[in-house]
């Protein structure tokens, strides 16, 4: 599942390539993929976009404030979903869900062959924050330690587990949350309130550091993540544990080892992420 990253990625694309085009038309083909009120102003249809925006692994798009409602399209990727950058003559499958049609002979496609993703449709950009969004934890790139600490306090899930917990935190999921674990020398099974201040002062400063990296490199491409513009991610290359159980910890040396945590795959160094380790 594309991760903060990925999605910030594809932010970028999308507002590069779309803001500040009229939408022509809108074309829902699959209706089940598309929550709200279907029609052609709550798809944007006649609207120019007026930004793009984010808040963990969901983005929305926006139609330009001038005069009328506010109105704005938000999107989540799901499993495998993609918003793509396209003109009259790209191709539409079946797992093409929505079309918007623009001016300049582009077109913006939503597809997603496994349909966990889809697209919620609101009035305003205020009436998603105070909604939809409403269920999501802070950001990562955002959250202040005092936050994510008194959060965390909160339970004694794994901190694998409360990592990947979007009401927590938005935009983590299983392969920054292995790196970022790997990287603070936290075991991912240590309970969530056992982690203090100073511990996650320092979480949060090297999460943010990690994800800004991710997204320089255009996120990480495992299968078939592309930006919209088609461009695959190059952060894969540089996993220091994620898909690489059984290889050398790229610090000590030790081998990998797997562990199921939360119910997801979790690479980890047994030297360098002991249980309780206070450093």
């Amino acid at each position: 599942m594309p991760e903060l990253p990925e999605v910030e990625t594809v932010r970028r694309s999308l507002e590069r390539a779309t803001v500040g085009r009229v939408v022509r038309s809108a074309q829902v083909r699959r209706a089940d993929v598309v929550r709200g009120i279907v029609n052609d102003a709550a798809l944007l249809a006649g609207r120019r976009i007026g930004g793009v925006i984010r808040h963990g692994k969901q983005l929305a798009i926006l139609a330009e404030a001038d005069g009328h409602d506010g109105s704005c399209v938000c999107v989540h990727l799901g499993m495998s979903g993609s918003l793509r950058i396209g003109n009259g003559t790209t191709q539409l499958d079946a797992h093409t869900h929505v079309v918007w049609r623009l001016e300049g002979d582009q077109t913006v496609v939503f597809r997603d062959p496994r349909r966990f993703g889809g697209v919620w449709l609101f009035p305003s950009e205020a009436n998603l924050r105070d909604t939809r969004w409403t269920a999501l934890g802070p950001d990562a790139l955002s959250i202040q330690p005092s936050a994510l600490h008194e959060r965390l306090q909160r339970t004694r899930r794994a901190i694998k587990a409360a990592l990947l917990d979007q009401a927590v935190i938005a935009g983590l999921g299983n392969i920054y949350v292995d790196e970022l674990l790997f990287q603070i020398g936290i075991h991912p099974e240590q309970p969530a309130d056992t982690i203090n201040f100073k511990r996650t002062q320092r979480m949060v400063r090297v999460m943010r550091r990690l994800l800004a990296k991710a997204i320089e490199a255009g996120g990480s491409t495992l299968r078939d993540y592309a930006d919209a513009e088609g461009q695959a991610g190059r952060y894969q290359q540089s996993h220091l544990v994620y898909g690489r159980s059984g290889q050398p910890c790229r610090k000590c040396e030790t081998n990998l080892n797997t562990h199921l945590v939360a119910g997801r795959t979790t690479v980890l160094c047994p030297a360098c992420q002991p249980m309780f380790s206070s450093s």
